[in-house]
């Protein structure tokens, strides 16, 4: 099992597309009309696409795990639309998208039950043929697919950021009174024109929020959750392992700091994906967090063996285990801390951080992102060059170099001291 982004992105574009016509039928047949809901230059649903791309690089390690599959194929719909909907509610947060289902809702949830089961049926009748396809296509078409498609990707999001940044009201104002250039109006009239024609009855608030720092389920917040959880899950996990076995064993995920990114990122997708349960009954919450720790626990599992070709946690001779990957205790326990961190943890840790004073929070936020960006990509060039010291390949610049005498065997293997080849296990 190897990991290729040309791949994987072909595998979102097809899936999607697929999708994106199948959506095409139904309104169609529903409402009598075409109705695009793809990007702005593509015609995919990237939300299903990408579903279908993440399952893609799990599900293989499955086998014939079929109930697995589908807790997998469940909790990735669950995460990714979370996830995008969480972004797609700050980038439009003065708008107002009709035909949609309020979040938590029971149609919402009973059509992620659903839309998780036609996905895996899919999966498993076109991915075979897929699998014989897609290594057929040449390196350098792959390439020039992955850097095609992110292009147009990415400058959909950046014109959508730009037309929603004021509202359209707002900028027909400016446009009045020429306050605007010609390509900036064209690039919202045509933005807003098209989301017309996808979301029919779509409206501008044009609302003003209050001046508080990270206000809502906002970025800001996410990523101060994402420090607080990250901290404190190290000290947990070094706290644990004491206790348990007897040691002091660093839990950290990267060189710089007690940062455990696993807690960090587990913390912010329990925020997003649970929070709109907190008013549900708590064995909803308890049910939704195991499955969605369980597999994000997986997914992080399966990650670092495919870049890094390494194993951190192995729970193979523990009963009930998913793959060696986690296990059902864990996935009970996760459904507790998830059911904890809803109703007794971020309700008081959300206010805090409301209670940041703006400025300084805001270039505070932004310092923090700098550095753990630099952080995680420095522990990346550590790790791939530890595994090539233990492939016997000398270093090929002066950064390698220094890696080498700063940071060599001896300091890695300390620092994640549970680490194992996974060619080993």
């Amino acid at each position: 099992m190897t990991f290729h982004f040309g791949q994987q992105t072909l595998f979102l574009l097809i899936y999607g597309f697929l999708t994106w016509v199948a959506e095409v039928v139904y309104f169609a047949i529903r409402k009598k009309q075409f109705i695009n809901r793809g990007l702005l230059s593509l015609p995919i649903d990237f939300e299903i696409g990408a579903v279908f791309s993440n399952i893609a690089l799990v599900l293989p390690t499955l086998g014939r795990n079929y109930v697995g599959m589908y807790l997998i194929t469940l909790a990735s719909l669950v995460l990714t639309r979370s996830v995008l909907g969480f972004f797609c509610g700050r980038l439009t947060k003065n708008i107002t998208w009709l035909e949609k289902a309020p979040s938590g809702s029971w149609w919402s949830l009973l059509f992620s039950v659903l839309a998780a089961g036609a996905i895996l049926v899919i999966y498993l009748l076109l991915h075979p043929v897929l699998m014989v396809l897609v290594p057929l296509i040449s390196e350098t078409v792959l390439f020039v697919i992955w850097v095609v498609a992110w292009v147009l990707i990415l400058s959909d999001f950046v014109a959508v950021v730009f037309a929603m940044r004021k509202g359209r009201d707002s900028f027909e104002r400016q446009m009045e009174k020429g306050q605007t250039d010609e390509l900036s109006a064209w690039i919202s009239k045509t933005v807003w024109r098209r989301l017309e024609r996808a979301y029919p009855g779509i409206q501008d608030e044009n609302r003003r929020d209050s001046i508080v720092f990270a206000k809502g389920m906002s970025l800001d917040k996410l990523i101060w959750v994402f420090l607080i959880s990250a901290l404190l899950g190290d000290i947990i996990e070094t706290f644990y392992c004491r206790l348990v076995g007897g040691t002091w064993m660093s839990r950290s995920s990267v060189i710089f700091g007690p940062f455990s990114f696993v807690w960090g990122i587990g913390a912010v997708l329990l925020t997003v994906s649970l929070n709109r349960l907190k008013d549900q009954n708590d064995r909803w919450i308890l049910l939704a967090g195991g499955i969605l720790g369980g597999a994000f626990e997986y997914m992080c599992s399966v990650f670092t063996e495919l870049v890094f070709g390494k194993v951190f946690w192995d729970y193979s001779t523990m009963p009930l285990n998913i793959g060696g990957r986690t296990n059902v205790l864990f996935m009970f326990f996760w459904g507790i801390l998830g059911l904890v961190w809803v109703k007794i943890v971020y309700p008081p840790l959300e206010k805090l951080i409301e209670k940041f004073f703006p400025a300084a929070a805001k270039v505070l936020t932004w310092l923090i992102i700098v550095l753990m960006v630099l952080n995680g990509l420095f522990t990346m060039a550590v790790m791939l060059r530890y595994n090539e010291r233990q492939a016997g390949a000398p270093p090929s610049n002066v950064m390698e170099e220094f890696i080498d005498s700063t940071y060599d065997d001896r300091f890695v293997e300390n620092r994640w001291q549970n680490m194992v080849s996974a060619d080993t296990t």
